[in-house]
C-alpha cells in the first residue's frame, strides 16, 4: 500500500515580524546619527530587530537625505552620515589641525593608494629616494594606511594599503574614486620629480586597481 507523502514546510519561522521598513529606516538613521565611526551593514543588522533588512534600509534612507544638508554616504564597505560636501564651508571654524603631512609623508601617501598593495622597496624605487621609518610610522599612527599582505617574493616584504579611515577622510566610497594624476599636479600634491608613468593617468575610472587595492586579491600575495 502506497501513502502519499505530505510536503513538508521546511521554512523556519520566526516568532516575531520584522519593522515595517520606515520602522527599520528610523532605526538605522538612529545608529548611523550617533556612531562616531562608520557602520557596515552586517553591524546594523546585528543591533536591529530579528529579520531587519539594513541595506533595504539604507537604500530609502539615503534617498531621503539627498540634497539636504547631511547625507548618507558609503565609504568602503560601511555607512555614515556626513555633511553635504557644498556645505563643507560652514564648518571650517570647528576644523582644528593638529598636524600637517610633510612632503615626503604626502608622497608616500599618494603611491601606496594608487599602487596599493605595494611594498617600502617598490615606494622607494618610485620616489628615487629612501622612506624614513617615521614618515611611515607616521601614517600608520594617523590610520590612514596600515600593513597589508605579504608579496610571495624572496624575503616576502610587507605591503602598504590606505585605510577606511583615509577613504572616510577624503570622502572617498573607493580607491576608483581617487584623483587623476592632473588633478593631484593643480592641487601640489604631487611634484614634477616623480615619474610620470609611475602615477596614473586616470584614477577614477580604473575598475582593476580598485579592486586589487581594495581586496588585494592576487596570486603574488599571501595573507
Amino acid at each position: 500500500m502506497n501513502d502519499a507523502i505530505e510536503p513538508v514546510d521546511t521554512k523556519e519561522e520566526s516568532l516575531f515580524e520584522a519593522p515595517p521598513i520606515a520602522e527599520q529606516e528610523r532605526m538605522v538613521e538612529a545608529i548611523l546619527f550617533a556612531s562616531s565611526e562608520t557602520v557596515t551593514v552586517a553591524e546594523l543588522n546585528a543591533r536591529m530587530p530579528h529579520g531587519s533588512d539594513a541595506a533595504e534600509a539604507l537604500v530609502y534612507l539615503r534617498k531621503r537625505y539627498e540634497g539636504r544638508g547631511v547625507r548618507v554616504v558609503k565609504v568602503g564597505d560601511a555607512w555614515a552620515m556626513r555633511t553635504a560636501p557644498d556645505l563643507s564651508f560652514l564648518m571650517q571654524k570647528e576644523t582644528v589641525e593638529t598636524r600637517k603631512l610633510s612632503r615626503a609623508a604626502i608622497e608616500t601617501l599618494a603611491i601606496i593608494a594608487y599602487h596599493q598593495p605595494i611594498t617600502r622597496a617598490e615606494i622607494e624605487e618610485i620616489r628615487g629616494v629612501s622612506v624614513s621609518r617615521g614618515t611611515v610610522d607616521q601614517l600608520l599612527e594617523m590610520e590612514w594606511i596600515r600593513f597589508g599582505r605579504r608579496k610571495m617574493t624572496p624575503g616576502r616584504p610587507v605591503t602598504f594599503v590606505v585605510t577606511q579611515d583615509f577613504l572616510d577622510h577624503f570622502g572617498l566610497e573607493s580607491a576608483r574614486d581617487l584623483p587623476g594624476l592632473k588633478e593631484l599636479r593643480a592641487s601640489g600634491l604631487l611634484e614634477s620629480r616623480l615619474p610620470p608613468n609611475h602615477m596614473p593617468t586616470l584614477g577614477a575610472g580604473d575598475e582593476d586597481l580598485a579592486e586589487e587595492a581594495l581586496e588585494g586579491q592576487s596570486e603574488l600575495f599571501e595573507d
